[in-house]
């Protein structure tokens, strides 16, 4: 039972081995960022062989909106666990407790806002990205749902944060794991039994990640050896409010960016009609768990970085930075030529329409190589967040996705212009995303070896 205990408690990254410190941490993590994705996934399983593609665009529509006014969470979770993993690694109780009470109580703030400003734009915004009239009463449902629900969301992710902050990735996952296996068994009763349609996913998914929120603070709570959580660590003092926002808000700013790029990138979808809109649904689901491994190990290494910036061990950083990204792009490697070998078979899961999987196989071919160079953007975007310089990777992300995707894309589309293809060639979307990867993950190891980053250890700051 000792054991056992051990496996569920947070884990110190500032001694052992720092590959086999990054694989324990990253493993259960790896295996909760495939059940988060699945999510979306089974929504679109569910919605596109039950009720058919239209709905299946319908609910690849409404994300980028959805990521957009969710965008905030984003920022207190990144700078809630760089806070709590330096602080956990200078074994500063104190300055722990009060970090994860700030980041409690802007959660709790900003959340309410979203359930009442949400419902107000979703229409117009979708007008706005020229969302089909066939498919726009689908695609609000689907937001309506989910912006009133987001708690269950918000919570999730900020409380998960703060697990993943103090090494403890597995008792996140488990969590996860049965909400994931609840929301699976919703969406198929409430739209294969109940008939209820788009709606029906969307309120599975709420009331799943519901679940998992309840479950990740019943565990907190019940760290005491670690770090208090009481009503006075969540009066919300100006210096920890300052210094998770400085932290968070650049990488907040960023997936503001990265949703903007992805708004405007969808109205360009949009008007090349249902058939790409859902192509564009499936490749961007089999994405989701092809990119899992580099989002999970650019994850890890800020918390290993933070941890041992914390303790003032530099070199171990640079140590198990090598290591982190030799086994990022390993996995890389094998996740693109599997991508090419039996990508087929995965977009079959998505539709029957035979029309459709050859499109979609088509544009994953042109993304699949992108995966290797998103290895090695997220793992050193990570070692810089983990150290306190989140404005880098915030700078980064702004010139690959604003001022390089989007325009690549426009411009490959007007290029493209034929009888044919009246609107241009559909490949812009993702030849643009391809370049933005592979443009982003060269200027990534240019500022990565520079180095100023190793400058921003914020321990000594309150």
């Amino acid at each position: 039972m000792a054991k056992l205990a051990d496996l569920f408690s947070p884990r110190d990254m500032t001694v052992g081995e720092p590959w086999k410190r990054i694989l324990e941490f990253s493993i259960p993590m790896l295996i909760g960022n495939i059940a988060q994705q699945l999510y979306n996934t089974v929504d679109s399983i569910v919605i596109g062989r039950y009720v058919g593609d239209n709905a299946l665009a319908a609910v690849g529509s409404a994300m980028p909106i959805y990521n957009f006014l969710l965008v905030f969470f984003v920022a207190v979770s990144t700078g809630a666990g760089i806070m709590v993993s330096q602080y956990f690694g200078a074994k500063d109780r104190e300055k722990l407790s009060r970090s994860i009470g700030v980041c409690l109580t802007l959660t709790a703030v900003t959340a309410t806002m979203i359930m009442i400003i949400g419902p107000i734009v979703v229409r117009p915004m979708l007008s706005f990205i020229n969302t089909p009239p066939s498919i726009l009463d689908w695609c609000a449902d689907y937001l309506l749902i989910l912006l009133v629900g987001n708690w269950g969301f918000s919570y999730f992710n900020i409380l998960s944060g703060i697990l993943r902050g103090l090494g403890d990735s597995l008792s996140a996952l488990v969590f996860l794991l049965i909400s994931t296996v609840l929301n699976i068994f919703l969406d198929i009763y409430f739209v294969a039994g109940l008939n209820m349609g788009v709606p029906g996913v969307a309120l599975a998914t709420v009331i799943a990640q519901v679940i998992s929120a309840i479950l990740c603070a019943i565990k907190l709570k019940n760290m005491h050896e670690v770090f208090e959580l009481n009503l006075e660590v969540m009066k919300p003092q100006k210096e920890y409010v300052a210094q998770l926002l400085r932290l968070g808000l650049p990488s907040g700013l960023t997936q503001v960016i990265f949703s903007l790029a992805m708004v405007t990138v969808q109205s360009l979808t949009n008007i090349f009609g249902e058939m790409v809109i859902a192509c564009n649904v499936i490749v961007m689901r089999v994405d989701g768990f092809a990119m899992m491994p580099n989002f999970t190990f650019g994850i890890a290494m800020t918390t290993f970085t933070g941890q041992n910036v914390g303790a003032k061990k530099l070199e171990r950083v640079e140590e198990g930075t090598r290591q982190g990204l030799a086994i990022a792009v390993g996995v890389s490697i094998v996740i693109t030529i599997t991508i090419l070998t039996f990508g087929r078979y995965l977009m079959e899961i998505f539709t029957n329409t035979a029309e459709l999987v050859d499109l979609s196989m088509h544009m994953m071919r042109i993304l699949a190589v992108g995966y290797v160079a998103m290895a090695v953007t997220q793992v050193l975007s990570g070692v810089m967040r983990g150290a306190g310089d989140t404005m880098t990777p915030m700078w980064i992300s702004l010139i690959t996705t604003i001022f390089l995707r989007v325009p690549v894309a426009y411009g490959i589309a007007y290029l493209t212009r034929s009888p044919e293809y009246p609107n241009g060639r559909p490949e812009s979307i993702f030849i643009s995303l391809l370049v933005a990867w592979v443009s982003g993950a060269i200027i990534t190891f240019i500022f990565y070896r520079k180095g100023n980053w190793k400058e921003k250890a914020l321990i000594n700051e309150l």
